[in-house]
């Protein structure tokens, strides 16, 4: 009786385990879920420090470009300047 009590009890052990232990096929699943997210998150970052990239490129071209526009207004009031000097001097001649 004793032997046939503690064969039930290993065989209900067992089956509570069965029953209550890790799906290989959901951890698997899950796994892969995750491994492939983790591959998209990296995509993403590589995109998005690409297009940074590019943003840094462009902002210098635009404070270039800006830089030359500063340059020409100078060079155009000095043109002014001088056009003002001169017009006066011609006209108090």
């Amino acid at each position: 009786m004793k032997t046939i009590a503690s064969l039930l009890g290993v065989l209900a052990m067992a089956a509570f385990l069965s029953a209550c232990g890790p799906d290989m096929k959901t951890i698997n699943a899950a796994s892969d879920k995750a491994e492939a997210d983790a591959t998209q998150s990296e995509a993403a970052a590589n995109s998005a420090e690409a297009s940074a990239a590019q943003a840094d490129a462009a902002a210098k071209k635009a404070e270039d470009a800006a830089s030359g526009a500063e340059d020409s207004v100078r060079r155009a009031n000095d043109a002014v300047s001088r056009l003002e000097a001169a017009f006066s001097t011609s006209v108090t001649k």
